[in-house]
């Protein structure tokens, strides 16, 4: 299923102004282009294979401001959604969620994922507690 030409543009359009602003720091306006854009999908947004990328991108922003519930809701709205499952960039967020929320067994299933799709490079831009948490649990 393909979204129809003007309703992509649209929504690429709404996510690359997104994607500017939270780079020049404004979270909150660019979390407001993402929605916008989500907003132009058809019925079941968890069709469509643009919802993966723009719920991945509405949960780091809350993740970056330390929402880790709303974030935790986008990145498993995101691993449902085309192209979601299997994803390293969403299994690691997932991961790091659940560790965030206490639940290590999880964490370290999400964090493992990671790996096995991104390899170490994956774990490079974020905290290093991630990365030494796995190591307690894999050996890699």
């Amino acid at each position: 299923m393909e979204l129809p030409d003007a309703t992509y543009a649209q929504i690429a359009a709404l996510c690359n102004e997104g994607d500017r602003l939270v780079e020049q720091g404004d979270l909150a306006a660019g979390k407001q282009h993402y929605i916008a854009a989500l907003r132009l999908l058809p019925d079941n947004p968890l069709d469509w294979e643009a919802a993966t990328w723009i719920y991945v991108a509405i949960g780091d922003v809350h993740f970056r401001t330390s929402n880790f519930d709303k974030a935790f809701k986008c990145f498993y709205n995101a691993v449902l959604c085309p192209k979601g499952l299997g994803n390293p960039y969403i299994h690691l967020r997932l991961g790091q969620l659940y560790y965030e929320q206490g639940n290590f067994d999880k964490a370290a299933d999400e964090l493992t994922r990671a790996y096995m799709g991104g390899g170490l490079d994956i774990f490079l831009e974020d905290d290093s507690k991630y990365l030494e948490f796995l190591e307690t649990k894999i050996k890699l």
